[in-house]
């Protein structure tokens, strides 16, 4: 039986990493002497992109705080902030309770000069992503988020997730979980499976990608399977009785996440999607329909900036409920 040496296998893994990193920094252009054509080397294209994302509220960030964050030896770093400062693209100003700190900030010569760095970079990885095929899409991204939690990036802490538009088997898997797990949970009967089979196949009929959309969430699950472990659905809003579209108005619906994958912020992030989804596609408000008993989507909703605007008590899905109307104008 052949055997390989824990050294030989060691340098094996090594040289693969090494073969991989040669592959992806040439493929995203790393090597290029300028980021995108724009005149910035990349750490410099690095330091613009921190300095444009601070938290809101931050005033800005020292300089032995940027240091750390970007891994960068702070000479190196001191340097290739004063060429910045002479090209007028930082601004400086005392930290609060401490004049002898220096806040570092993008000056408005600096947001300028780093918009379109930052859109070339966005082209260029739609071209990276549209050069692999859409069903493969799910597994590259997976893929990257995977490296991302095993080298400690800062999502670590959480399982990877993706998420990414319907594709044909989807919607019978919205229905299945919606109607499992609201028995399981609230003891809802098969009516309420009935109502999303019913706004599901209305989904599909009348889909308009301009203005409609349907996120799944997805992760690798056994075997190296992508399993699906939430969804959620923006539509534009209709009169219940007569079908007619209410102008200007989308509407949440089909909310889900699964057991397994509740407490890692995804709630969060697919109602976020529907509103910048919604605001991109021009509606003036957004309209959800729930119920009074779904405590942890009512938190979503409100901290989203959603306000209960209407309560009807109504008997369905086998219990007495109190059904609420929730709105956020867009502006």
């Amino acid at each position: 039986m052949n055997t390989v040496a824990p050294a030989d296998r060691v340098a094996e893994q090594v040289a693969a990493l090494r073969r991989f990193n040669r592959f992806y920094t040439q493929r995203i252009g790393v090597l290029h002497e300028r980021l995108h054509g724009s005149g910035f080397t990349l750490a410099e294209s690095r330091v613009l992109w921190e300095l444009s994302h601070l938290p809101a509220g931050e005033p800005g960030i020292s300089a032995a705080a940027l240091a750390r964050t970007l891994d960068l030896d702070p000479g190196y770093l001191s340097r290739l902030l004063k060429a910045m400062k002479a090209r007028k693209l930082l601004r400086l100003q005392p930290a609060p309770g401490d004049a002898r700190q220096q806040l570092l900030s993008l000056s408005a010569a600096g947001r300028r000069a780093f918009a379109p760095v930052d859109a070339g970079s966005q082209a260029q990885m739609a071209e990276v992503l549209a050069s692999v095929p859409a069903v493969d899409q799910p597994r590259l991204l997976a893929a990257m988020q995977t490296i991302e939690h095993l080298l400690g990036g800062r999502q670590a802490e959480r399982p990877p997730y993706t998420l990414r538009h319907h594709r044909p088997g989807d919607i019978g898997w919205v229905i299945a979980r919606h109607g499992a797990l609201y028995a399981e949970e609230f003891q809802w009967d098969i009516h309420f499976e009935a109502l999303v089979a019913h706004i599901a196949a209305e989904f599909l009929d009348r889909f308009d990608a301009r203005r409609e959309a349907c996120w799944i969430a997805e992760r690798p699950g056994a075997g190296g399977q992508a399993e699906n472990i939430g969804c959620v659905f923006l539509v534009q809003a209709r009169d219940d009785a007569t079908g007619a579209p209410d102008a200007g108005v989308g509407q949440l619906r089909l909310l889900l996440i699964e057991p397994s994958a509740r407490g890692l912020g995804l709630g969060a992030r697919l109602v976020s999607e529907c509103t910048q989804f919604a605001r991109r596609a021009g509606y003036r408000k957004l309209r959800l329909w729930t119920q009074s008993n779904l405590l942890a989507a009512r938190t979503l909703y409100r901290r989203e900036g959603y306000q209960l605007v209407g309560t009807e008590p109504h008997h369905s899905f086998g219990h007495d409920l109190v059904g609420e109307i929730w709105e956020m104008p867009l502006g």
